[in-house]
């Protein structure tokens, strides 16, 4: 991890060493045997899929960051020095420097593959976080922090190195997420062979992300959720882009097993019977879980304690049917 003695001294004193990190993080990362996920195995997909770079591939991320963008327009305030956590592509720094909402920005990456582009950036870990507490005005984190296998970990991580009254603004796949996808395998591997083992990702559930934000220590948190209806012509085709993406099974428990041909086409089978439109395309549902959070702050609204409210809601909905 380094960066020009003389372009980034800023930079310099935001960072800690990977050797720090990886101390102060040890006792409370999971034990390889406890985790849930193989990071190693997701960061050689989407090492692949960034090497490959097939057109259109990042339909996703790039639909996510044009979101970010919007959402960014609605916060009036500046951010003098704002992080892109693990967005692989580059395509959220390039959102924030396209809101103008902040004077310089850092990319953190796992792989030096992913650091090419104009922004100056950092290889770093998103559950060892190479950044000192109270540096950074603004994190954002697109599509990563559900394959982390210390999610809370890495949010208290997160909301440590903000600047008091620091944003902390995320998307990250939800529960919803290629459900056809899930159904369908899981079904034909029950008809064909009596079991079934996991083969598609565990995606969080919005009430689960809205308590981690809470947990680790964010005001005014806020979680909403956006479902994305992509149509394919088979599953094939659907796989195909996960492969492209570098959304592949990365579960620890998943079967080492081959998976046979005639699976995969008993699947295809059921997909298209359950999941499919008149014209015979069927649908993938991508479920998008965003998070906002602030690192606390005295100026921040604090809510009402229980019984101190001068007005009930009764009273509120009784003054509008009056009116």
């Amino acid at each position: 991890m380094s960066l020009p003695e003389n372009r980034f001294p800023l930079f310099r004193d935001m960072l800690y060493t990977i050797r720090r990190v990886a101390k102060e993080k040890t006792d409370s990362m999971p034990a390889p045997e406890s985790a849930i996920f193989d990071r190693d195995l997701q960061l050689a997909f989407r090492r692949r899929a960034f090497r490959r770079a097939e057109p259109g591939a990042d339909f996703l991320l790039r639909r996510v960051a044009e979101d970010l963008a919007d959402r960014l327009d609605t916060v009036e305030r500046r951010f003098p020095v704002a992080i892109d956590l693990a967005g692989h592509n580059g395509l959220a720094a390039a959102a924030i420097a396209s809101s103008g909402k902040a004077d310089t920005i850092l990319r953190v990456e796992r792989d030096a593959d992913f650091l090419k582009g104009p922004f100056p950036a950092i290889v770093g870990d998103e559950e060892m976080l190479p950044i000192k507490p109270g540096s950074a005005d603004l994190i954002v984190s697109l599509m990563a922090l559900h394959a982390t296998n210390d999610t809370p970990g890495a949010m208290v991580q997160i909301a440590r190195a903000l600047k008091p009254d620091g944003l902390f603004l995320a998307a990250l796949s939800g529960s919803g997420t290629l459900g056809e996808l899930r159904e369908s395998l899981l079904q034909a591997e029950i008809e064909l062979t009596g079991g079934a083992s996991p083969r598609v990702f565990p995606f969080a559930d919005v009430r689960d992300v809205g308590g981690l934000l809470q947990r680790a220590g964010f005001a005014l948190p806020v979680t909403d959720v956006e479902n994305v209806t992509v149509r394919y012509d088979s599953l094939f085709n659907l796989m195909a882009d996960l492969r492209a993406m570098g959304m592949q099974n990365i579960v620890r428990d998943r079967s080492r097993r081959p998976v046979s041909k005639r699976l995969f086409l008993r699947a295809a089978e059921i997909y298209a019977e359950r999941f499919s439109d008149p014209d015979g395309r069927i649908r993938a549902t991508f479920s998008i879980i965003w998070l906002s959070g602030w690192a606390p702050h005295e100026s921040q609204q604090k809510p009402l304690k229980p019984g101190s409210a001068k007005a009930s809601l009764a009273d509120a909905l009784k003054k509008a049917e009056e009116e």
